[in-house]
């Protein structure tokens, strides 16, 4: 059951260590000249975006002025126009950024690597399509073309994420891999889409990470352990994490009007689904009982 209390003591907590350190970053490298007074607190702001991807409205403006500011006005003071909120909302990308790394989980041996693309427009508007024209790219999904962005994403076991990476549309699955996996440990299960000999080499060598991709249909199995080939049966575990990112966390929208409020909502979305209570996992005691 979703708390605006819970979030807001989560979100405030953060806010008071890491305000600090930051105006003292932003001032020393001349970042800053001067903090502009708000009615809400970082805190605050921050709360109001995580919230709307934590309900079930589709239209921030309308969640707003409904929401927040008729039925929740009780729980903030001094609550601005909507249209002076929207200009607040460039302002907490970097927190949003170190926040959404603050909610991470832990590594704990066994993971599962996807990617889902994050379409910002219609395939017949993108001729005209003016917003991301020199950041998106048109790339092609197994069910269709998109033209937009992908999301990378790496999860542990109990749904919990690990990293994610933000790349263009166009960006093989594999390039961002060694970032992604950069502090993990481990066996690292992925689709046919991370077949690489030379990948799983590098992983192996550099990080000490068993890296599992399922075959092509072209290409002979090898032999694997009994609990790593069920294991890979269980990639589901992530695909079923997109659909939530994206029908639940609504990371993806074609309304964008700035690169920074793309980004923005991404990261709302996914620091939502980061305190979503009950998180798809795996049932590792049956694992467990299997022999080696």
């Amino acid at each position: 059951m979703f708390s605006l209390e819970v979030l807001f003591c989560h979100v405030d907590d953060f806010c008071k260590a890491f305000e600090k350190e930051w105006h003292k970053r932003l001032l020393n490298y001349g970042g800053i000249k001067r903090i502009r007074a708000k009615s809400l607190c970082l805190s605050e702001i921050l709360t109001i975006l995580i919230a709307f991807h934590q309900n079930q409205y589709r239209n921030f403006k309308y969640f707003y002025l409904n929401q927040v500011k008729k039925q929740c006005s009780c729980a903030w003071t001094g609550l601005p126009s909507y249209q002076r909120f929207i200009e607040w909302i460039p302002s907490t990308l970097i927190p949003l950024c170190v926040y959404l790394k603050h909610c991470f989980g832990q590594c704990t041996g066994i993971s599962f690597i996807d990617a889902t693309s994050l379409k910002v427009c219609h395939n017949r508007r993108i001729s005209r399509h003016r917003v991301f024209k020199d950041l998106a790219a048109r790339d092609k999904t197994s069910v269709d073309w998109f033209f937009g962005f992908k999301l990378h994403l790496v999860v542990n076991e109990f749904g919990q994420l690990l990293n994610v990476i933000l790349t263009p549309g166009n960006i093989d699955d594999r390039k961002p891999i060694p970032d992604l996996l950069s502090g993990l440990f481990g066996k690292i299960f992925g689709d046919r889409g991370y077949v690489s000999e030379k990948l799983s080499s590098q992983l192996l060598e550099e990080f000490g990470i068993q890296f599992f991709a399922k075959p092509r249909r072209n290409m002979k199995n090898k032999l694997m352990l009994l609990h790593d080939k069920l294991l890979s049966r269980k990639r589901s575990i992530i695909e079923t994490i997109n659909d939530q990112l994206k029908n639940i966390s609504q990371i993806e929208h074609s309304r964008h009007r700035s690169p920074v409020n793309f980004c923005v909502n991404v990261l709302c979305g996914l620091i939502a689904y980061c305190h979503q209570a009950k998180k798809p996992s795996l049932q590792m005691e049956w694992l467990l009982s299997q022999p080696a």
